[in-house]
């Protein structure tokens, strides 16, 4: 993306990424941490947490473990990752994801892909914190980082979305996809 940060590219609706998820996040009264190296980002939201990655380096899974445990030390059971550069991200998907964490069944709920990238989309999901984080310490201390073998280990259950619903999980990955 030429250097500047994805979250901070100005989605469809005019707001950049971040803030229009944030609003979003708001709007689903979810509390929210940046995960990652956030500086781009926390004059979006100030006072929101700034969680870095556990451990460093690893890729997404060492954000994914800061937020599990993160929501764990925090006395929360879910999670929901949500990554900044999903533009179409809408309200009722994530709460979609909210209310299917009532039943409590899964460790993890998470949408599919369908659209040429394999597998599931591990960072617009919900996560039970106490389950799912011993599977994603061990896949760290074993140097398995794959959020894909995370979600396909931990028995993820699908959380099932027509061809409009998956449209919102299209995300920015490179200039073009931006234009």
């Amino acid at each position: 993306m030429g250097g500047r940060p994805k979250g901070l590219l100005p989605a469809p609706s005019g707001e950049t990424i971040v803030a229009r998820a944030l609003a979003l996040c708001e709007r689903a009264k979810l509390d929210v941490v940046f995960v990652g190296d956030a500086t781009a980002y926390t004059h979006l939201a100030p006072g929101v947490p700034a969680l870095a990655d556990e451990p460093r380096g690893i890729g997404p899974l060492g954000g994914l473990v800061a937020l599990l445990e993160h929501a764990s030390h925090g006395g929360a059971r879910h999670a929901i990752a949500l990554a900044c550069d999903m533009p179409y991200v809408t309200l009722e998907l994530l709460e979609r994801l909210i209310d299917d964490a009532v039943d409590g069944e899964a460790a993890i709920v998470a949408p599919r892909r369908h659209d040429g990238h394999a597998g599931w989309e591990p960072l617009c999901a919900r996560y039970d914190a106490a389950r799912v984080l011993p599977s994603a310490r061990a896949r760290v201390l074993r140097g398995a980082h794959s959020l894909q073998g995370l979600l396909d280990d931990a028995g993820a259950r699908e959380l099932v979305l027509d061809a409009t619903e998956r449209d919102w999980l299209r995300d920015w990955d490179t200039p073009d996809d931006a234009r």
